[in-house]
């Protein structure tokens, strides 16, 4: 498996709405970071589903590397 694009070395925090579902993007190669524009196409990555249970800012990921994607747990600071 190859490795995702790094989109940059911090998270992006994101207003979601509860009820409604996001796609983190999983490549990196989005142009609409953290989420999902279809730039996967080709690749072996595919989009991970977020649904929002409450309304509230939300830290993405943004180095792709997270153990708990699509949420940031801090490893871009290792990278």
């Amino acid at each position: 498996m190859s490795e995702p694009v790094i989109a940059q070395k911090a998270p992006i925090a994101a207003e979601v709405e509860e009820g409604k579902t996001y796609f983190w993007c999983a490549c990196g190669r989005s142009g609409n970071q953290p989420f999902c524009d279809g730039s996967h196409k080709d690749t072996e990555f595919t989009p991970i589903q977020y649904a929002a249970t409450k309304t509230e800012k939300v830290v993405f990921c943004c180095c792709k590397n997270s153990a708990n994607a699509p949420l940031c747990d801090g490893t871009h600071a290792t990278l």
